[in-house]
């Protein structure tokens, strides 16, 4: 009997809950223990870097830089697990801290600094939605400024307005990945994971406020 049959109810060559269920009858346990070491998810460096703005933690795969969290801001995740979260630096994250020192020191008018395309993001972390939105956050220009209806729109979902914005909110790479850009109806100021004062600093800093 053979352990994978792929089909239509296989996406993109997908290994799908089921499959992997159907197969456990007949698969020897050396086989099993190999695919559960694959579906592990793999461990993630962590670091703590202070900002003008207050402390924060950056996260790195080796895939590019998946965190930066302000240290007390909303859907901070649990470092608890050593076995997800290593205390180590890594190279994205030291490109990471000498591009924001840049952004923060620099003399010139901040809507013209762009982050380095040297640095890697890895958004790979939520879901195919919240990508979607993360992904869209990274084309709002420089001292520029959207909408979380105009945003939804981009994304080809102007219904899910609410759950863009939510989207938003869970977005694991502050600064470098400008939600704070983001604005509601208007124009006006709404929240912030990382709180609406840091929110404002930043967008005077890029000249979005005055």
């Amino acid at each position: 009997m053979r352990c994978f049959a792929f089909g239509q109810d296989i996406i993109d060559d997908a290994i799908t809950i089921n499959s992997i269920a159907l197969c456990a009858i007949n698969t020897p346990a050396n086989l099993l223990k190999g695919l559960k070491m694959t579906l592990k998810t793999s461990s993630l460096f962590l670091h703590s870097y202070t900002t003008p703005l207050g402390k924060t933690w950056l996260a790195a795969s080796d895939q590019g830089l998946c965190g930066l969290w302000f240290h007390d801001q909303k859907h901070l995740p649990d470092f608890s697990d050593a076995n997800r979260w290593v205390r180590a630096e890594h190279r994205f994250m030291q490109s990471a801290m000498h591009q924001l020192s840049a952004y923060f020191a620099a003399k010139e008018r901040r809507p013209a600094f762009r982050f380095g395309k040297e640095l890697p993001l890895d958004l790979s972390h939520g879901t195919a939605f919240q990508q979607a939105v993360w992904q869209s956050l990274l084309s709002i220009p420089p001292g520029g400024s959207t909408s979380y209806g105009a945003l939804a729109a981009k994304i080809g979902k102007p219904q899910a307005v609410r759950a863009t914005a939510a989207a938003v909110g869970r977005n694991p790479v502050s600064i470098l990945v400008p939600c704070h850009r983001v604005l509601g109806k208007d124009g006006a100021l709404t929240g912030y994971a990382g709180g609406l004062d840091r929110k404002v600093a930043l967008l005077r800093l890029e000249g979005v406020l005055i």
